[in-house]
């Protein structure tokens, strides 16, 4: 695992559902308010933004996992049956969170994430798999029978659904994503199960399968009467879709091999076009790059590391840092202080100065006595026009102006390409300021850079270039194979992570850089994790970036906050134009016996782990509900 961990917030897609029996009905005339008259969407703050938390189970509810009994995933008399739905199912967890609805115009209003898991769809039918049509109307009924505005998710991304039609499609290598050695084998992050499933190509059965699951579900929605259609305020596509490498929990760092996605025979083709249009003919590429193609059928995408392989052209060289931007980076924490600042020298001359405040949950794991994971920090140094040689890099804590406290050196090399003895740059004998003693009880570390030689290859920003346009235009066309004309005014979403909000993540290996962008009528959903869910400068950036209006696919802040914090951060992220915030919510009443324990991301009062409990109060709190134990009544 990198030095700063990202940490996953995809739940367990087989989950049992904590209600059962009677517990799922719900009675008496509020609940009759909610479940039967969709007038209640139009009850909240018009164009405010909705709280749409996911309830866990609803896709178990929706398309029971292959294997699973209406027992083991979904009660019967709410599920299940000839009028079954996850309506009661959501409202229970709902109406724990908001006992009492707020009058109208007041505050967030709160509706759902209704969660379609894709594949699990589709039933067997001899040799050929078809839409199960009687779980496809559990979506339409959820959406008829609960009152409240929603999110639809349409989700499948490349965690497993435990459908039986998944194993059919692993044994086509068409669905497979490729590194340089071959189709990525099955996977798992976290304990969960990850399927390669390849983006660089759309004509493929996965693709296709995803369409058609989609398509059918949107298409029986459209029988509703629009008075239900009115309450999809949004709709989430596919789940987060990026570029992908082998041992994914350890292996998206900076730390060799470099082996990523995808190195199939259509990204090779594709890559070629790709230069053809950036460049025209081989000559020109030739005169850019200092090359000596004879043509373009020649190039193949870089893959192989120049310190231990041959390479038949240089352009081959290919590691985290061959596009040549090299990340620098660590962490520090002085007790009291939290508007810390970071000032980064190359060869005694000032390059960078970074605020302290991403997040290291890997640090806070190991020093809890810190009580905040924000002490990260990192500085991304361009080194392309670097002379070769030997050069000085240092970092130094800025405790106010002019005094500085070090934090470490580190010496580097830039090489040629010809791999010629380097040497000290003059520059390199420059004094750094004269530094302070450090606080009483400061700590801190420089992680990287991890090594010392680093080769720029010219070519390589052209094929990360290129990777991304891969995981764009495979949004894209899903984007556009989803629109129908009944939901074709209802915005539609991404749903990305950004791997910038790790320090530790190359977020070259995503790939996902063009998805993090308002896409013609596309617009940006994203994962905001720890500090991104609540910085300031995130939600100033979502809101300027090309995205003016986005979604937070999921809210996770993984440290606790009070209702007024909370609240201001939710503010703050409706200003900058988000529509819609989701998070993870067990599916139980008020009062009842939790009968395993919680999700570890979800927010609920019997969940221990990152702040949860106290984020789960202070939601009922800004959403206007009882404190945790009270009857709501």
């Amino acid at each position: 695992m990198p030095s700063a961990a990202h940490t996953s917030t995809t739940p367990p897609q087989r989950r049992p559902i904590a209600l059962v029996g009677a517990a799922v009905l719900i009675t008496g005339a509020l609940a009759a308010a909610w479940l039967w008259q969709p007038s209640a969407v139009e009850n909240g703050s018009k164009g405010a933004m909705l709280i749409a938390p996911s309830v866990l189970g609803v896709d178990d509810c929706i398309a029971p996992p292959d294997g699973a009994t209406a027992a083991q995933g979904a009660p019967a008399r709410s599920c299940t049956g000839e009028n079954g739905s996850a309506a009661a199912l959501v409202e229970s967890a709902l109406q724990r969170l908001q006992p009492i609805p707020p009058e109208a115009d007041v505050g967030f209003p709160l509706g759902y994430t209704l969660t379609v898991p894709l594949l699990r769809l589709f039933r067997a039918k001899g040799n050929d798999w078809e839409v199960d049509q009687q779980r496809v109307q559990r979506v339409v009924r959820t959406v008829r029978d609960n009152g409240r505005p929603l999110i639809l998710y349409l989700s499948s991304s490349y965690f497993a659904q435990q459908a039986p039609i998944e194993q059919a499609l692993l044994h086509d290598p068409q669905n497979l994503a490729q590194t340089r050695d071959g189709p990525l084998p099955v996977d798992t992050y976290r304990g969960e199960t990850l399927y390669p499933w390849t983006l660089a190509r759309t004509d493929t059965p996965i693709t296709a399968r995803r369409v058609q699951a989609a398509q059918a579900v949107l298409a029986a929605l459209c029988e509703l009467p629009r008075k239900d259609l009115a309450k999809i305020q949004g709709i989430t596509l596919l789940g987060e879709m990026h570029q992908l490498a082998p041992h994914f929990e350890s292996g998206m760092g900076f730390a060799p091999p470099y082996r990523v996605t995808d190195y199939s025979t259509a990204s090779v083709n594709g890559f070629r076009r790709y230069l053809k249009h950036q460049f025209g003919a081989v000559e020109r590429l030739n005169a850019t790059l200092a090359t000596d193609y004879r043509s373009l059928d020649e190039i193949q995408p870089p893959s192989r590391d120049i310190r231990s392989e041959r390479l038949t052209h240089y352009t081959e060289h290919m590691d985290s840092y061959a596009h040549g931007i090299l990340p620098i980076s660590g962490w520090v924490w002085v007790p009291g202080r939290s508007d810390l600042w970071v000032q980064v020298y190359r060869d005694g001359g000032l390059i960078g100065r970074v605020k302290v405040n991403q997040g290291r949950q890997d640090v806070l794991k190991a020093r809890p006595e810190l009580g905040s994971a924000d002490v990260g920090w990192r500085l991304d140094m361009d080194f392309r026009e670097l002379p070769p040689g030997l050069h000085r890099i240092a970092a130094m804590l800025e405790l106010a102006p002019g005094r500085l406290v070090p934090l470490g050196e580190r010496e580097i090399t830039i090489m040629d390409k010809h791999q010629r003895t380097p040497q000290p740059q003059p520059q390199s004998r420059q004094p750094l300021p004269t530094p302070v003693a450090a606080p009483e009880g400061m700590q801190g570390y420089m992680d990287m850079p991890l090594q010392q030689a680093f080769y720029y290859n010219p070519l390589a920003p052209y094929w990360l270039a290129y990777r991304r346009n891969q995981v764009a235009d495979y949004l894209q066309f899903f984007d556009r194979m989803v629109q129908g004309p009944c939901l074709e005014d209802t915005p539609r979403y991404t749903h990305q992570l950004l791997p910038d909000a790790s320090p530790g993540w190359d977020a070259n290996k995503f790939a996902v850089v063009n998805s993090l962008r308002t896409q013609g009528r596309l617009r940006l959903g994203v994962d905001l994790h720890g500090n991104a869910s609540y910085d300031p400068d995130r939600a100033k950036w979502l809101g300027t970036a090309g995205q003016h209006e986005y979604g937070i696919t999921e809210f996770i802040p993984l440290r606790a906050m009070d209702a007024a914090e909370l609240k201001s951060v939710l503010r703050r992220h409706a200003m900058r134009g988000a529509r819609y915030v989701s998070f993870y919510l067990e599916p139980r009443e008020e009062g009842q016996t939790p009968s395993r324990a919680p999700y570890a991301f979800s927010l609920d009062p019997q969940n221990p782990q990152f702040g949860s409990a106290p984020l789960y109060e202070a939601m009922r709190q800004v959403l206007g509900g009882a404190p945790a134990g009270a009857s709501g009544r």
